[in-house]
């Protein structure tokens, strides 16, 4: 808890605001919407030649290891290069370095991003945490030592 006593304070002298619960979620949502139409866009042919519901389902579930992937770029790429998806920067938020509160590291990125991904898998409990969190830092967050600002 120290910790946290010492980023929140860290981050009233800087000035910064911590990004809301609900910001976040919106953000979210916008982004997964986003990478479901292009996955959409990408299998459409495919799909209406399918044919039956069963076989639909079918093909999208062998192709879960690609959508899983295409979220790992997504979020990896945009938060290295800009702090930020394109679901954050409509919200006005963005992702930053808990040390010195500038866009992470592409390590930091991609850690930030499979965790991510991990913590969907896990029935969205990595989110959940930063209910709780007096710096609403979800999994993601803490193993990539980042947390969400209003931009």
């Amino acid at each position: 808890m120290h910790d946290d006593e010492a980023l929140l304070q860290k981050l009233q002298r800087e000035n910064l605001q911590l990004a809301s619960i609900n910001r976040r979620a919106i953000a979210m949502f916008i982004d997964e919407l986003l990478i479901s139409l292009i996955f959409f866009f990408v299998i459409s042919d495919r799909v209406s030649a399918l044919g039956t519901p069963e076989a639909v389902v079918a093909y999208t579930q062998s192709l879960m290891v690609y959508v899983l992937l295409l979220k790992i770029l997504y979020q990896a790429l945009f938060v290295g290069l800009y702090g930020a998806t394109l679901g954050k920067i409509a919200m006005k938020i963005k992702v930053v370095n808990h040390d010195y509160f500038d866009i992470p590291s592409w390590n930091a990125s991609i850690i930030r991003a499979v965790m991510r991904v991990v913590s969907e898998i896990l029935f969205y409990f990595g989110f959940v945490v930063a209910l709780f969190s007096p710096l609403r830092r979800t999994w993601h967050d803490k193993f990539a030592k980042t947390l969400v600002v209003d931009a």
